[in-house]
């Protein structure tokens, strides 16, 4: 464009010059004529001018076409500079851009991880709470099969002792039946001789003796008989109970734990395939992107071709003489764009195969926490099957446990039992034989005192009235401390421990109960020697608890110690049948000062 007006200044400046040198011939030809020299000397002037003036626009033509070749040079610099900047400027956003591509991937695999790793704590946190939950109501089934067995066992242990007083009874009846029956048939045989009437009650108390140890042998073997086979029975059905509880539970925990893995597996590969479907569409958006970016590079190339070619077309058609200039311009100015394109296109190659490595990063990382994850799984489920298997051998152990202990609790009740009946029988006995001795030494001198009144009178006298046989008085027997079984009441599992710790250091037999019911519950089973009960108690609080205790003859005997804080209760106390009263805080010594005397010396 410059050239162009160049051009156009010249050939105005031309016409000019002309057109004055045209004038100047006009004004000499008006006038007279000069002579030839004079005419010679103004044509050779204005032939000098003219050719100055050609000689000064040559110049100017060639300095103005030196300055716009250094404004085209120092324009081409400046595009190039800005071309170049304009790379920089666009590889700049390009990297920035790159760079939120890459942070938006980290943060959405960041996303993802948490989201797995969420998942799979509250996958763990359900599978816990399950697991607790299972165990929860495995744990209360036995407790509710425990206490159900109790209940069964304290109804059939009181039936048994129901039938037991019963056969007693009747035994006792039947007996005093028969001496009755004996004592008629001798007094009607009065006449009878002293040593045949004391004979013949010596042969009836001597069948009555061995009628009742008949009958005391057989109601033994019986009721051993009973114990075993009732014995035998329950551990039965506690063993079946607890297989099938067992069975139950493994297969309820091998269900859910393959229901979770199902879960656990469904998760894990849908979210593999999110991740994938993700991966795919940032790789798929990526190259639109990158295609998109390419077309545009090479439309605004085309369209920078086109401007160039009609830039070079009016270059050619204005300025002959620097077309050459402007090709190698041109050439070098494309030289340029291609460098250029070729250094974008290889940095975006780079770009892509580094996305590329990226993305396979990714996916490799997203392996290899999946295989992780799956390997946390499995030994997660490994250490769960563990534990379960840990705690049912536990509960096995627990429960055979409790089996052999109450085994042995019931054989030595049994023992207990049977030697406090065979003790009662004997005393019976004896009783039984002493009173039928006294009776018939009783009948002898009264036959012989009417004998004698016979002789002196005809008059017989009544007989008097048969005195029914007393009933033994409890006589306490003092016991060692191996022997004594204390029972702790409270409703505090600090102090049944700490309570209990203290008595077993010390050798005692310990049963804890919780409250008074069960205490209640418990004494039916096994009577205790010593009871120590809490004042405050859910159900039954001591003071009830010892007052059902008194109004039982069967457990009247039992020495009750309560511990309290409260002072005001000592009256309370001493009307429900407390035999100790101990405020809180006590010393250890001082309990066992007082069991040690009630184990010595009984109730006062």
């Amino acid at each position: 464009m410059i050239i162009l007006l160049l051009y156009v200044a010249y050939r105005v400046v031309i016409y000019k010059l002309r057109e004055r040198e045209i004038k100047e011939l006009q004004q000499r030809d008006e006038p007279s004529m000069l002579d030839v020299n004079e005419q010679a000397k103004s044509f050779a002037r204005i032939q000098a001018e003219k050719e100055a003036a050609e000689e000064a626009a040559r110049v100017e033509e060639a300095r103005l076409v030196a300055e716009a070749r250094a404004q085209d040079e120092q324009n081409r610099l400046l595009a190039l500079e800005q071309a170049r900047l304009e790379e920089e400027r666009l590889a700049a956003a390009e990297e920035a851009r790159l760079e939120e591509v890459r942070e938006a991937a980290r943060r959405e695999a960041e996303r993802v991880a948490a989201a797995e790793e969420a998942a799979r704590l509250e996958a763990e946190r359900l599978a816990l709470a399950e697991a607790e939950r299972l165990e929860a109501e495995r744990l209360a089934a036995v407790e509710a099969a425990r206490v159900e067995e109790e209940r069964l066992a304290a109804e059939e242990a009181a039936r048994v002792e129901a039938a037991r007083m019963a056969f007693d009874a009747a035994v006792r009846v039947e007996a005093e039946r028969i001496a009755a029956i004996n004592i008629a048939r001798m007094e009607a045989e009065r006449l009878a001789a002293e040593q045949a009437a004391r004979q013949d009650a010596q042969r009836l108390a001597d069948e009555q003796a061995e009628q009742l140890e008949a009958a005391r042998l057989a109601d033994e073997q019986a009721a051993q008989a009973d114990a075993k086979r009732i014995a035998e029975e329950q551990a039965a059905q506690l063993e079946a109970a607890r297989l099938a509880d067992e069975q139950a539970a493994q297969l309820e925990a091998k269900r859910l734990a393959d229901e979770l893995a199902a879960q656990l597996e469904a998760q894990r590969i849908a979210d593999e395939q999110a991740a994938q479907a993700e991966a795919k569409r940032l790789a798929d958006e990526l190259a639109a992107q990158q295609e998109a970016e390419r077309i545009a590079a090479i439309e605004a190339a085309q369209r920078e071709a086109d401007r160039i070619a009609a830039e070079e077309a009016a270059r050619r058609e204005a300025e002959r003489l620097a077309a050459a200039e402007a090709e190698r311009i041109e050439a070098d100015r494309l030289a340029a764009q291609e460098a250029a394109r070729v250094e974008e296109q290889r940095r975006a190659e780079a770009e892509a195969a580094r996305l590329q490595a990226e993305q396979a990063a990714a996916e490799e990382a997203t392996r290899v926490a999946a295989a992780q994850a799956e390997a946390e799984r499995v030994a997660a489920e490994a250490a769960a099957r563990q534990e379960a298997e840990r705690l049912a051998a536990e509960q096995a152990a627990r429960l055979e446990a409790e089996r052999v202990a109450a085994q042995e609790a019931a054989r030595v009740e049994a023992e207990r039992v049977a030697a406090e009946q065979a003790a009662r029988v004997e005393a019976e006995r004896v009783a039984a034989e002493q009173a039928a001795r006294a009776e018939a030494e009783r009948i002898a001198a009264e036959t012989a005192a009417r004998l004698a009144a016979a002789d002196s009178a005809p008059a017989v006298a009544a007989p008097a009235p048969v005195a029914a046989p007393a009933t033994p008085a409890r006589v306490h027997q003092a016991k060692v401390a191996t022997d004594t079984v204390v029972m702790i009441a409270d409703d505090s599992k600090v102090v049944r421990v700490k309570t209990n710790r203290l008595l077993v250091n010390n050798q005692f037999q310990v049963a804890m109960a919780e409250d008074g019911l069960d205490a209640m519950k418990q004494i039916a089973e096994r009577m205790p020697d010593v009871l120590i009960t809490d004042v405050e108690m859910p159900g039954m609080n001591g003071f009830e608890l010892t007052r059902h205790v008194r109004q039982n003859p069967l457990t009247a005997h039992i020495p009750v110690i309560m511990i309290s804080a409260e002072e005001t209760y000592q009256v309370k106390a001493a009307e429900a049948g407390v035999d100790v009263l101990l405020g809180k805080p006590y010393s250890d010594a001082v309990m066992l000062d007082h069991i040690q005397r009630f184990m010595r010396e009984g109730r006062a």
